[in-house]
């Protein structure tokens, strides 16, 4: 992910803002909830041939690498819905490949979410969200992505798609342009907006954007995109401070949390996802997966967390 990359990094401060007191507020009512609290953890694809024999086994066709992927993970940033509508046919193979708690997280086509109405005017709104309502039990949150360019001054327009939007698909969005940070009052009032329709948001953790790691919690989901430097220190430094706020998280009543690690070309990405893992593993009381990537050096079975 290119967004709010920078060629230096040795300045940056990667502390972590606290969580909202209105998210706090919000999250309460959740807390009666005796069911472990969940957490999925994936990359952004899964065509990559240079995960062969660590992430995929020796020797991995093409045509596997999605049932290979769903073995080690059980959520993925679905960024190929980003650039066309799939069809049925397409959405029906994901499900019958991958693992009953798989869980995809299908980012909103560009046709809507870049279109000058949000797709408002047209059909793929109708035509995306029946489509991927056939994931059925595998539907994650979807995650919408705005443009650049989307500013403050398009607050109304974002309401009346939201509206709009069907209330049975679970929705994330990532606002990206500064005007959103810069102006409390429009951001929060946004916000509250998205806690009265259970819209969750999208939290970005990556280097050169720092208030785009708002810590806003409007939904009993989440959606936090780490982008990370290649396996930089640092990486792991920041992972170690997001397992203590996803422990807060948690505690605070948060129900089902999605986590993306982000590495340059998505190749390292596994590795991230690993520590992620065993760092939930250790310290966090979830219902979690993550990859296991001695397991086709090794020949050895999986075992499923």
């Amino acid at each position: 992910m290119k967004f709010g990359k920078l060629s230096s990094i040795e300045s940056v401060d990667f502390s972590l803002p606290t969580i909202t007191s209105d998210s706090l507020q919000y999250l309460e009512q959740f807390k009666n909830d005796t069911a472990l609290p969940k957490l999925y953890i994936g990359c952004t694809g899964w065509g990559m041939k240079e995960w062969i024999g660590n992430t995929y086994p020796k020797g991995a066709k093409a045509k596997d690498f999605l049932k290979y992927y769903g073995e080690q993970f059980n959520t993925i940033e679905l960024n190929t819905t980003h650039y066309r509508i799939p069809d049925e046919a397409t959405v029906l193979k994901w499900k019958d490949e991958t693992p009953s708690d798989f869980h995809f997280s299908p980012k909103v086509p560009q046709s809507i979410s870049h279109s000058r109405d949000l797709g408002l005017s047209g059909n793929n709104i109708q035509w995306f969200c029946n489509n991927i309502r056939l994931l059925e039990e595998k539907l994650g949150c979807c995650f919408m992505q705005l443009p650049p360019y989307f500013d403050i001054n398009r607050a109304d327009l974002l309401r009346q798609f939201l509206h709009n939007f069907p209330k049975d698909i679970p929705l994330s969005v990532e606002f990206r342009h500064e005007s959103w940070f810069a102006n409390s009052t429009v951001f929060q009032d946004m916000m509250e907006f998205f806690r009265a329709n259970n819209i969750a948001t999208v939290i970005t953790d990556v280097s050169g954007r720092r208030d785009v790691l708002h810590q806003e919690v409007t939904s009993n989901q989440l959606v936090i995109r780490f982008v990370g430097n290649a396996l930089h220190p640092t990486d792991y430094s920041r992972i170690d401070r997001w397992i203590e706020e996803l422990q807060k998280l948690y505690e605070a009543g948060l129900q089902e949390i999605y986590f993306f690690p982000h590495e340059p070309d998505n190749i390292l990405a596994p590795q991230m996802a690993r520590y992620v893992f065993e760092g939930a593993q250790q310290h966090l009381k979830v219902v979690t997966r993550g990859p296991d990537l001695e397991k086709h050096r090794e020949g050895e079975q999986m075992s499923l967390f």
